[in-house]
């Protein structure tokens, strides 16, 4: 085995490792509860009311966890979100 003259890797290079690793983010409105009678009889235009106000930010997860909130956007007919706050 090779020596090296530096015993540790630099902390940087071991981040670098990560910075391609895919992960998935996603945004939650809110959510809701409901018997599985009435999921079941959801149908096109129905609307599910969510337990959040209007005016309360959504939160950003990464892999399911919590990391970020903020407002819904509109960019070029999509929807996007503006961090307000970081957890």
């Amino acid at each position: 085995m090779a020596e090296t003259n530096d015993p540790q890797p630099k902390a940087d290079n071991n981040l670098e490792l990560l910075y391609s690793v895919p992960v998935e983010l996603s945004v939650q409105l809110g959510s809701c509860m409901m018997p599985m009678k009435n999921v079941l009889e959801l149908t096109p235009g129905t609307v599910v009311q969510l337990d959040k106000k209007a005016d309360q930010p959504a939160d950003l997860y990464v892999n399911d966890k919590l990391i970020a909130q903020g407002e819904i956007v509109v960019l070029d007919n999509t929807f996007g979100i503006k961090i307000t706050k970081l957890a």
